[in-house]
């Protein structure tokens, strides 16, 4: 299978193996099966880095995952909410568990800052995954805010460090590509 390929990324997923309305509801041997196809059978060419996204939580998928695959490191990304942290806290360890190194967290939806007003306004909490970090002795990556220049640059396709690459969202998020691969071992040459 050829990957997808947009802003010089190659992109693969498993919606892109069923229909565009179908919900994926597979578990055990055929999620293992669809990510093999996904990591073994795409003619990825020459990478750098190989993100793999994954859903909140420690199912299937995130066991199937660190046991079968070669991995430099997982990045736990939390909205600051009580209910999102304790999926993210349960992720961290049980890629420790697993033996994968956790480089760190990202806090996504951090703040929305009102457009009209510059008002800011923690939506979904303040600094929650900063809380985390410390109890789980772990580096905040950054902070990627709530902002409606996100939504819009992603409804249209197109990456807001692209669309709008001196924003301050745009940066944010370039902040947080640049710890991880400060954290990450170089890749081979």
């Amino acid at each position: 299978m050829r990957p997808l390929l947009n802003y010089g990324i190659a992109c693969m997923s498993m919606g892109f193996l069923v229909e565009e309305t179908a919900p994926v509801v597979w578990r055990g041997l055929m999620v293992m099966s669809a990510i093999e196809k996904l990591l073994r059978q795409v003619d990825w060419g020459q990478l750098d880095y190989l993100v793999v996204d994954m859903p909140p939580g420690t199912g299937d998928v995130q066991l199937s995952v660190s046991q079968n695959v070669p991995i430099s490191g997982a990045v736990i990304v939390s909205t600051p909410q009580d209910i999102a942290l304790m999926d993210a806290h349960k992720g961290a360890e049980m890629f420790r568990k697993v033996h994968v190194p956790v480089l760190g967290l990202v806090q996504n939806m951090s703040v929305f800052q009102c457009p009209k007003c510059k008002h800011r306004t923690h939506i979904f909490g303040a600094d929650g995954a900063r809380k985390l970090a410390r109890v789980l002795d772990l580096d905040v990556l950054g902070d990627i805010p709530l902002h409606l220049n996100i939504r819009e640059a992603s409804d249209t396709g197109q990456p807001i460090v692209f669309s709008q690459p001196e924003s301050d969202e745009a940066k944010a998020y370039l902040r947080v590509a640049a710890e991880v691969v400060r954290r990450l071992p170089p890749p081979p040459q």
